[in-house]
């Protein structure tokens, strides 16, 4: 997953004012206590920080 498709997938799952707000506030345990922005920073790759914020907000699998 690339960043563009993941901010993709953010936007479309939270809207775009929402999105930013889980990136930047919501903290996530499948990511060792960091934000996706956080996680983003540090490297870690994007399919992986979208799959934990799938798990975090209950998305559907068609989602994932």
């Amino acid at each position: 997953m690339r960043m563009t498709e993941f901010w993709d997938q953010m936007n479309t799952q939270f809207g775009p004012a929402y999105a930013d707000s889980v990136a930047r506030d919501h903290v996530s345990a499948r990511l060792g206590g960091r934000t996706a922005a956080q996680a983003v920073e540090d490297g870690e790759p994007f399919k992986k920080i979208w799959l934990a914020i799938c798990g975090d907000f209950d998305l559907p699998a068609r989602v994932r």
